[in-house]
């Protein structure tokens, strides 16, 4: 089966490691960790909506069960018991380890049309609606609960690089204090991510940015530097802030530049 191939990737070595690491097994004869890790993957690739509609795709195959590595078909309150008791940290080592595995594989193979030197990556978030009355612990709206999942995604390679899961409240500039700065790379970010402090942050990490400006952007032009209308160039200078508390956070120059794109017919500024 697919779902066989595909788990042939995932060393049980690696996650035996991991396992050992946080004493996962502990006392455990049957419904091992990776078990879990097997039922938890079977949902995902297979794109069901719950935990009951994995368990019930299980049970409905319970004749090839075996031959995925599960072996006996476990109930829904088995794997949620696991789910809520085992430490979480087994799957995020083990996860971690399966992205620089497939990182590896990318490292020749450049998806993007520049080449650059340094790492290239875009931060941005995505917002989960969830039922307020079951999760009032992610607080979103006066009617609504929702969680955040802030993810730094290397462009390179297509492949995440950091993700952070934050309750539905919080402003995504906030993950810009916890995300990874890789000397020499790039960032790229929405107007969501301006903050000249953090941004001042990047800078000083040796590393480069580039974010949409917003509006009311208060600054006076230093340089500029030839148009490029080919290329969508229709401005391109050094400014400084001037604005009394963005020139404080950021007090050396930054490169503003106009960009017309022809194909949605619209006009940035980043």
């Amino acid at each position: 089966m697919a779902f066989t191939q595909i788990m042939d990737f995932a060393s049980q070595d690696i996650f035996k490691v991991c396992v050992k690491r946080y004493n996962g097994n502990h006392k455990l004869k049957e419904f091992t960790c990776w078990k879990q890790f097997l039922c938890l993957a079977f949902g995902q690739l297979t794109h069901r909506e719950s935990m009951s509609d994995t368990m019930l795709c299980l049970k409905l195959n319970a004749d090839k069960v075996y031959h995925l590595g599960i072996g006996k078909v476990v109930n829904k309150s088995t794997l949620s018991k696991a789910n809520e008791k085992r430490d979480w940290h087994i799957f995020q080592d083990f996860g971690i380890k399966l992205i620089e595995q497939a990182k590896s594989l990318y490292e020749s193979d450049n998806q993007l049309e520049i080449k650059l030197k340094g790492g290239v990556f875009a931060l941005d978030s995505t917002t989960v609606d969830l039922c307020l009355e079951v999760f009032m612990w992610a607080p979103f709206r006066s009617t609504k609960a929702a969680i955040k999942i802030h993810t730094l995604l290397d462009l390179k390679t297509s492949i995440p690089e950091f993700i952070f899961i934050s309750e539905g409240n919080v402003h995504d500039v906030n993950v810009m204090d916890i995300i990874p700065v890789q000397k020499g790379s790039y960032y790229i970010m929405d107007k969501a991510y301006v903050d000249f402090a953090r941004l001042y942050n990047i800078k000083q990490d040796k590393a480069y940015f580039v974010v949409r400006a917003k509006e009311n952007l208060q600054f006076t032009r230093i340089e500029s530097r030839p148009k490029n209308r080919s290329l969508g160039i229709l401005c391109d200078q050094d400014i400084l802030l001037t604005g009394i508390q963005s020139s404080e956070r950021y007090p050396e120059r930054l490169r503003r530049i106009k960009f017309y794109d022809s194909e949605y017919d619209r006009t940035f500024v980043f």
